[in-house]
């Protein structure tokens, strides 16, 4: 028995741990991978200490922190179920194993939005891909598609401006992004963007050959020829684990309260799972060590 396991090893899933070891408390931290959302972020330049850093080395060194402290982990293992028990919480991991906590904080972040058109799957890892920072550079001198219109989108963009031959940005919306990567992203003869048009498939047998698009005002179909098409629609939390113990708002995030208190007593919440606003590193890793502390003050006085 654990006095907490922590799922997700994401800045606030790292950041709890550490705040928790502090604590001297018995601590369990378990994820499918170390950094999350993290290890596709090329360029980090609004985290307090660094200048600019990327994201897998920020990484690195919050998980180097973690080993500091005498804190089991289960990376690599994915979670079958997460529930309730008499004193506690227990999670089922996919080898079979079972662990059991006083208290739990969920800290799994999110994931890519799919867009759902056909050869979107069947090409996924053959030039269909959800990271330009993993995978940009397997397109040197390649026509590239991005599909998005938000600032992870325009980021892709600005990103493969640096290596691909040309990048067609579809949106099936005008542009949501800050102003500054719009006109940074425009200025470049490398880019053709296409506002207001929906995908409708990505083109290929055993890799991606192409894209076809729908002007929606027009109705006008257009098809592109594209070697990688990298899908930037946004993030959905990973919540289905605990869905039916906490409530989700319509987004499907987990709803806290300032306290990262879940409603559920003794499970916590924290990091871009939750409803909070503004989806940042800094953020989530303040958030992973305010339910922290917030856990310990449970274990502390659990029938407060």
């Amino acid at each position: 028995m654990y006095d907490i396991i922590i799922v997700g090893a994401g800045p606030s899933g790292l950041t709890a741990a550490v705040y928790a070891a502090r604590k001297q408390l018995k601590t369990l931290l378990v994820s499918k991978d170390i950094g999350g959302q993290m290890n596709w972020t090329m360029g980090i330049e609004n985290y307090m200490g660094y200048r600019f850093i990327e994201g897998p080395e920020l990484m690195l060194k919050f998980e180097q922190r973690v080993k500091q402290f005498p804190i089991d982990t289960l990376i690599g293992e994915g979670i079958n179920a997460i529930g309730r028990i008499d004193n506690g919480f227990e999670i089922h991991t996919d080898d079979g194993a079972v662990n059991q906590g006083r208290s739990m904080i969920i800290s799994t972040g999110k994931k890519p939005r799919p867009l759902n058109v056909p050869g979107e799957k069947e090409l996924m890892g053959r030039g269909v891909s959800y990271c330009s920072t993993c995978d940009g550079p397997f397109f040197r001198n390649l026509k590239v598609a991005v599909i998005g219109g938000g600032n992870s989108a325009l980021e892709a963009a600005d990103d493969l401006m640096k290596t691909s031959a040309h990048i067609y940005l579809i949106s099936i919306t005008p542009l949501t992004a800050d102003p500054v990567l719009i006109n940074k992203v425009k200025a470049s003869e490398k880019v053709t963007i296409l506002t207001e048009y929906e995908t409708l498939e990505i083109k290929g047998k055993d890799s991606t050959k192409g894209i076809k698009v729908k002007d929606t005002k027009s109705n006008e179909i257009k098809e592109f020829d594209v070697e990688g098409v990298f899908v930037e629609i946004g993030l959905i939390p990973n919540s289905d684990v605990v869905k039916d113990i906490v409530t989700l708002n319509e987004s499907g995030e987990i709803m806290i309260n300032n306290a990262n208190e879940t409603g559920v007593k003794g499970l916590y919440a924290a990091g871009d799972v939750t409803n909070i606003p503004e989806k940042q590193i800094v953020i989530a890793a303040g958030e992973g060590a305010k339910a922290a502390l917030q856990a310990h003050k449970y274990l502390q006085y659990p029938a407060r």
